[in-house]
C-alpha cells in the first residue's frame, strides 16, 4: 500500500473504490446543503471542509444548495450570511441552488407515486399517526385512510395544493410498510400544509415537502455522486435509497446517476454549544450582542473575533474525518489560530491597564523615534518607528514596590529593559490620598548591553492613542454545558466572558482598518472590530499568547502522575460497566455518588462503545441503569435517538425496577 493510499480517509476510500469499479471521474459531484434557519457555526466547518475539500482534491464541482423547505424558520438573512461565510473560508461553489427550485418537480413526482399506489393522503391528527406508528419493538398498524382510492388521493392532494384545507388537516405519506423494523420506513410524511410565505417562492405554495423527500430527490436531480452527511442521518439512508429508487424509472436516461449517501462523525467542541436553537436563545435573551458576537461559535462570530480562514481550515484538517462522534478540545482551535497569527500578525505595543512612568533623567522636550521589528517570524515584515519620550505607560501588573528574586519585572531599586528602547531603574513612587500608585519615577541608561532578565512593553504618553479593548473569554465555564440532565445550559454561562477596558496603543495603529490583526506584545492577539469609527478604535482579543485555561486545571503531584503513567488506562465504558454491576446493592447515598461518577465517565464514551450494553440481560439491572445514565449524557451531547436507542428506552420503561424506569423517563 502506497503512502498516498494510507493517508486517505474513509470517504476518500469509498470514492476511490467507486472510481476503480467504473465510476467516471468527471461524474463526481458533491454538495453542501445547509438549511437557512440560522447562522453557520464551527460544527458546520467540518461538513463544508469535507465536501469542498473533495471538490478541490478531485477537481469536481460542489453545489451550494439551500434546503429551504420550512418557510416558518427560514430567512434571506441566513442565506446571505451562509454565502458570506463559505466565501470567507475560501471555498467556491459550482452552482447556487435551492430545494425550492424543485418544488414543482417534487410535486409532479409525488402525483406519480400516488398514481402508482405508493403515496396517500392521511387525514388523522399527528397524535393518532404517532400512536399507530408503533415503537422500535412493536410494529405499527395501518391507519384508516391508508387504502383510499387513487382518485380520492389525487383529488385531496390537488385540493391541499390549492389551499382548500387548514394546516394539520391532511398530510401526504409514502406507502411503504407500517411493520418495517426501521420506524422511518413506516409510511413517512412527504408533504404537510403550511400557509406561510416562502422567502423565495412567496405564496405560490401552501404545501411544502418534508426533508427526507426533498433532500434525496434534490441530490438526484443535481446528479450528486456522493451525498455526505453526519451520523444522525444514518438511519435515514434506507428511506433515502427507497425514494430515489422510486423516481429513477421516470427519467433514467436524463438522470442516470443514483447518489450514494454516506455518513461521517460531526464536529463537537468542548465549552461550546452547537444547537442552532440554543444559540438563538443566547441571541434572543441578549446574553450576546448577536449572531456575530465574538463569543459565539458561529463563523461570523469567529471572523469578528479575529480568526482567519486558514486557521479554521487547518483545524478541520487536523480533526480529520471520523466514523464516530467525539468531542474535540476547544484548545486545539485556539492553538490553530495562535500558530497562524504568530506567522502573520504584526507586533505592536499596547497597554491595557496603565500606570505612568516618568523617566526623570530624560529631557522633557525630547522625542526619539526608535526602530521596532514588525514580526520576527517574517523576514519580509520589515520595521517601523515608535516614539519614545520622558513619560510612558506600562502595565500596572508589571510593577511591584517590593518583590522576591523570581520577579523579573520592574521593582524599586532594580533594572528592567523596555522593548525596543532603553534600560530603566525604578527609584520611587508617587501615590494618591488612597495609597494608589499614580506614577513610578525611574532613571534610564543608554547602555543597553547591561544584562537584565525582564523586558516590558510600553507606550509613549504624549503619542498614545486611546482605544477600547474587548477582552473575550470562553462563554461557558463547563466543558459540556448542555450535557447535564438536571441543569439548563444557561446556568454555565461565564459572567467574565467579556471585559471592556480603555487602553493605550502605539500611534502606528492610528490607520488600522476593520479586520486587521495584531499581536499586542506580551498580551495576545487582537483585531480591529466592526464598531471602529474614525473617532474610536475598538479591538477584540482573539486569543492569548498561551492557553490560560490549561493552568486552571487542578494539577497532581509528581508521585500521582508517575503512578498514573505506570498503570494501564482502563476504558471509561469498562469502568462504567463495573460500577453498574453493584449499583442496585448500594445504599441511596452511595448510589448518588456512583451516579455522578458514571455521568462524568460518560463524557469519554462513544455511542459505538455503549450500544453493545443495550443487549444486557434483564436480570443485570445495575448494568442497564449505568448504560441508561451514559446514554443520557450522549443524548445531551447531541447523539440522535435511533431505532436501537428507542428500543432500549422502551424496554426499560416496561421494567419493574423503579430506578431504571426513572432514568429512562428522564431521557
Amino acid at each position: 500500500m502506497s503512502e498516498e493510499t494510507k493517508s486517505l480517509n474513509f470517504i476518500e476510500h469509498i470514492i476511490e473504490e467507486d472510481l476503480a469499479n467504473g465510476l467516471k471521474k468527471e461524474a463526481l459531484r458533491f454538495r453542501f446543503p445547509p438549511e437557512p434557519n440560522g447562522y453557520l457555526h464551527i460544527g458546520h466547518t467540518k461538513a463544508i471542509g469535507i465536501s469542498f475539500g473533495l471538490g478541490e482534491k478531485y477537481n469536481a464541482p460542489v453545489n451550494l444548495r439551500f434546503d429551504d423547505t420550512n418557510p416558518a424558520k427560514e430567512e434571506q438573512e441566513y442565506v446571505d450570511a451562509i454565502k458570506e461565510d463559505i466565501s470567507w473560508l475560501g471555498y467556491k461553489w459550482a452552482n447556487e441552488l435551492y430545494s425550492s427550485d424543485y418544488f414543482q418537480q417534487l410535486y409532479d413526482w409525488a402525483v406519480l407515486l400516488i398514481k402508482e399506489g405508493k403515496a396517500y393522503v392521511d387525514s388523522q391528527s399527528s397524535e393518532a399517526m404517532a400512536e399507530q406508528k408503533g415503537t422500535p419493538t412493536q410494529p405499527g398498524v395501518d391507519g384508516p385512510y391508508r387504502n383510499r382510492s387513487i382518485e380520492e388521493n389525487l383529488d385531496l392532494f390537488q385540493r391541499m395544493k390549492d389551499g382548500e384545507f387548514n394546516e394539520g388537516s391532511h398530510v401526504l405519506r409514502a406507502k411503504i410498510d407500517m411493520q418495517h423494523p426501521n420506524m422511518l420506513m413506516r409510511d413517512p410524511l412527504m408533504y404537510r400544509i403550511l400557509k406561510k410565505a416562502h422567502h423565495r417562492t412567496g405564496t405560490d405554495w401552501c404545501i411544502y415537502p418534508m426533508y427526507d423527500w426533498t433532500h434525496g430527490e434534490s441530490d438526484y436531480l443535481e446528479q450528486i455522486s456522493h451525498s455526505l452527511c453526519s451520523l444522525e442521518f444514518k438511519p435515514h439512508r434506507e428511506l433515502y435509497d427507497w425514494f430515489k429508487d422510486q423516481v429513477y424509472k421516470y427519467q433514467p436516461e436524463a438522470l442516470p446517476m443514483l447518489p450514494k449517501q454516506r455518513e461521517f462523525a460531526r464536529l463537537n467542541l468542548s465549552y461550546t454549544i452547537m444547537s442552532k436553537r440554543k444559540l438563538l436563545k443566547l441571541v434572543e435573551e441578549k446574553i450576546v450582542s448577536g449572531w456575530d458576537d465574538p463569543r459565539m461559535p458561529t463563523i461570523s462570530g469567529l471572523r469578528r473575533r479575529g480568526y482567519t480562514p486558514n486557521s479554521i481550515r487547518k483545524f478541520v484538517e487536523t480533526v480529520g474525518v471520523a466514523k464516530r462522534d467525539n468531542v474535540i478540545d476547544v484548545a486545539l482551535l485556539e492553538f490553530c489560530i495562535r500558530e497562524d497569527l504568530n506567522k502573520t500578525a504584526p507586533r505592536v505595543m499596547a497597554v491595557l491597564d496603565p500606570v505612568k512612568v516618568v523617566i526623570t533623567n530624560y529631557p522633557e522636550d525630547k522625542v526619539e523615534w526608535l526602530e521596532a521589528e514588525n514580526n520576527q517570524e517574517d523576514d519580509t515584515a520589515g520595521f517601523r518607528k515608535v516614539p519614545f519620550s520622558r513619560e510612558i505607560y506600562i502595565e500596572k501588573e508589571d510593577f511591584k514596590e517590593q518583590a522576591g528574586n523570581k520577579y523579573f519585572r520592574l521593582t524599586l531599586g532594580k533594572e528592567v529593559r523596555l522593548k525596543n528602547a532603553y534600560i530603566i531603574k525604578a527609584e520611587r513612587v508617587v501615590k494618591d490620598d488612597k495609597g494608589h500608585i499614580t506614577e513610578i519615577h525611574c532613571t534610564y541608561t543608554e547602555d543597553t548591553s547591561i544584562k537584565v532578565k525582564g523586558t516590558l512593553h510600553w507606550v509613549s504618553v504624549p503619542h498614545a492613542i486611546k482605544a477600547e479593548v474587548r477582552e473575550y473569554d470562553r462563554l461557558f465555564l463547563n466543558e459540556a454545558p448542555d450535557a447535564h440532565p438536571d441543569k439548563d445550559f444557561m446556568e454555565f454561562i461565564n459572567p467574565e466572558s467579556l471585559k471592556i477596558v480603555e487602553a493605550f496603543v502605539e500611534p502606528s495603529l492610528a490607520d488600522a482598518k476593520v479586520g486587521d490583526r495584531f499581536q499586542f506584545q506580551r498580551l495576545g492577539y487582537f483585531n480591529v472590530d466592526n464598531d471602529t469609527t474614525s473617532d474610536k478604535l475598538v479591538f477584540n482579543k482573539t486569543v492569548g499568547l498561551k492557553d490560560s485555561w490549561a493552568k486552571q486545571k487542578p494539577s497532581e503531584n509528581k508521585n500521582q502522575q508517575q503512578s498514573k503513567q505506570n498503570q494501564p488506562q482502563r476504558k471509561a465504558i469498562d469502568v462504567i460497566q463495573k460500577l453498574g454491576k453493584k449499583y442496585t446493592n448500594l445504599p441511596e447515598a452511595k448510589q448518588q455518588n456512583v451516579k455522578a461518577e458514571i455521568i462524568e465517565l460518560a463524557k469519554n464514551v462513544s455511542y459505538e462503545e455503549l450500544e453493545p450494553l443495550f443487549n444486557t440481560a434483564v436480570k443485570k439491572v445495575g448494568t442497564r441503569i449505568a448504560a441508561m445514565l451514559t446514554l443520557g449524557v450522549l443524548i445531551k451531547n447531541g447523539q440522535k435517538k435511533n431505532s436501537a436507542i428507542i428500543e432500549f428506552i422502551e424496554k426499560a420503561l416496561d421494567d419493574k425496577n423503579e430506578i431504571l424506569v426513572a432514568e429512562a423517563k428522564a431521557i
